[in-house]
């Protein structure tokens, strides 16, 4: 199937809190024009992408791919995390565009992968990926994004998209079982994004005082990692501590599950902010900590994602570039 890529056409990432847009003019263009808008200011997504081709005078384009934080079957788009719901066809209709790829957000992010510099990534230990192997992708951010990248016998990457943020969550020892206790008594299922998310750690940082007999006042995600990177609150030091040691052990479920030889990338809103504190945190030490199978995670390389330019918005571009 040829791919009818003449015309410009707007490259999107859209997550609960924020949605970003770019443009390019045509299929290998620059990608250019990055802006970014809080999704709790407009009332649909048609509404923040007909405000940003407005704001910066662009011609109607022809082609859209958009990576958005729900699920993608069908036509029917209804978010986890934001209260949009929209039909695709109607909206290319509305937009007047000849075609519209809707794509999970982190499947957009993985096909960004091989496509990610040296100065976008921070090491966080292992060895050298191996070439065309499969590689793991995770991120807390307004959930817990999950996915994957992997290479057919041609050599070609194809993306491996599902609700991995949604597992079940397992501790690893006493103190982080009292926690998860706290959380099954309030949400019953305590899945992986229940804790490895901005309204996670929030969770967190409650579940840890409750277990612990205290008290503790109402503090947003943001405020909880910025008093815990200053070690001025104790509490909120070992929620984040807790955060990323639960964070290692999810990711080398991950790593294990896919066989991630080409490595485990972690990217979100959250862990990038964070600057070296996963490099002194347990959080390579859970990874690792698989019995058996400690020595073959030792070998896979962690990288936290750390651009400035939103690698999904050329994921969206490869995205669109296929049949």
């Amino acid at each position: 199937m040829k791919v009818d890529d003449d015309g410009p056409r707007v490259l999107g990432d859209v997550g609960g809190t924020n949605a970003r847009f770019a443009w390019q003019s045509a299929r290998g263009a620059e990608i250019v024009a990055r802006a970014s808008y809080p999704c709790a200011q407009y009332e649909s997504l048609e509404a923040v992408l007909r405000h940003y081709l407005g704001e910066h005078g662009f011609e109607a384009p022809q082609h859209a791919a958009i990576g958005i934080a729900n699920p993608v079957q069908g036509d029917w788009v209804q978010m986890t995390n934001r209260a949009w719901h929209f039909s695709t066809e109607a909206l290319r209709r509305a937009l007047g565009l000849k075609r519209l790829r809707m794509l999970n957000d982190f499947a957009a992010l993985a096909l960004s992968l091989p496509t990610l510099k040296p100065h976008e990534l921070r090491a966080v230990g292992g060895g050298e990926p191996g070439p065309q192997a499969p590689m793991a992708l995770l991120g807390p951010g307004t959930g817990l994004g999950v996915s994957g990248l992997i290479y057919d016998e041609t050599g070609r990457d194809m993306v491996i998209s599902g609700e991995g943020g949604h597992v079940s969550l397992a501790a690893s020892d006493d103190e982080e079982e009292s926690i998860l206790a706290c959380l099954r008594r309030q949400f019953g299922h305590v899945s992986a994004e229940r804790v490895l998310s901005g309204p996670g750690l929030e969770n967190l940082h409650r579940a840890w005082a409750q277990a612990h007999g205290q008290s503790v006042e109402k503090l947003s995600a943001a405020v909880i990692s910025q008093r815990a990177l200053a070690e001025s609150d104790p509490p909120c030091v070992a929620a984040l501590d807790i955060f990323l040691a639960l964070l290692g052990g999810f990711a080398g479920n991950l790593a294990l599950t896919f066989g991630a030889s080409g490595g485990v990338y972690i990217g979100g809103g959250i862990v990038p902010r964070l600057g070296a504190r996963i490099e002194h945190s347990r959080f390579r030490e859970r990874f690792e900590a698989k019995g058996r199978f400690g020595a073959y995670l030792s070998r896979i390389l962690v990288h936290v994602i750390d651009s400035a330019d939103s690698p999904a918005l050329r994921g969206a571009a490869r995205a669109l570039d296929r049949p």
